[in-house]
């Protein structure tokens, strides 16, 4: 058991208290804007701004919101030159962590990041160092009493789904990318309540994290979550439950 999963879920939840702050906002205007100027401004042609308009709607961000998001993007308004950028490193135990971020300015967010590594026992590293260890796939997270197994198992192999994990308390469900909205679909014509999801990076291979080091991981993975200009960090630890739990406590 990784517990990647009880992390995504309580990162989830954070997100929808950093929305009342307006925090996690940021995030998606970003995401909503590279989106729509590399894949155009309709959604139903654009997976990736669908996306991100679900992610937008999920924490109750307004519509005119949204619009100029979409409307910066494609330069129907003034915005922010905004780069994708892919930062990876090490963390505490030997951790592969792998970085998505969309910056103005990648000199100084690599050195922010840079300061985040270092100060809870990390490192940051040159390009390709860990991407190697990822593979882009879909992730979509069930508690386990929203469903039993053999019912996901029949629901997700059969709309495209590659694997159902045990994790713990959680259910992980990994699909190819292209599948990943046919599996969301399905599960949502079951009724079957998502916790999470998103398309990234999986890890391959784990490295278990245990005590003061499963810590000081967490610490790091949070300080860099936090960051603005981070979309998304992704990790090949395991780690058990009881010791996010009581990170997050």
């Amino acid at each position: 058991m990784s517990g990647h999963s009880k992390w995504h879920s309580i990162k989830h939840k954070k997100a929808a208290q950093d929305a009342k702050k307006g925090k996690i906002f940021t995030k998606i205007i970003r995401e909503i804007s590279v989106a729509a100027r590399l894949g155009g401004p309709d959604p139903e042609k654009n997976p990736r701004l669908r996306k991100a308009i679900a992610d937008a709607k999920a924490v109750n961000m307004p519509s005119d919101n949204i619009k100029r998001a979409i409307m910066k993007g494609t330069g129907q308004l003034e915005g922010q030159a905004l780069e994708e950028v892919n930062y990876e490193g090490y963390g505490p135990g030997g951790v592969a962590i792998f970085i998505e971020a969309l910056s103005d300015n990648k000199n100084r967010t690599v050195a922010e990041l840079r300061h985040i590594f270092n100060r809870n026992g990390g490192r940051i590293g040159e390009s390709g160092c860990v991407s190697w260890m990822f593979k882009r796939k879909g992730y979509i997270v069930v508690e386990k009493g929203k469903a039993s197994e053999d019912q996901l198992l029949e629901i997700v192999l059969g709309s495209g789904a590659e694997d159902l994990r045990d994790d713990g308390s959680n259910w992980e469900i990994i699909t190819p990318p292209e599948n990943y909205e046919n599996v969301l679909e399905a599960l949502k014509n079951h009724n079957i309540e998502v916790t999470t999801s998103n398309i990234g990076y999986i890890p391959q291979t784990y490295v278990k994290v245990e005590g003061k080091q499963a810590q000081q991981l967490l610490r790091l993975m949070e300080e860099l979550e936090d960051h603005d200009d981070v979309q998304h960090v992704w990790a090949n630890f395991d780690i058990s439950e009881e010791e996010i739990s009581k990170f997050s406590n």
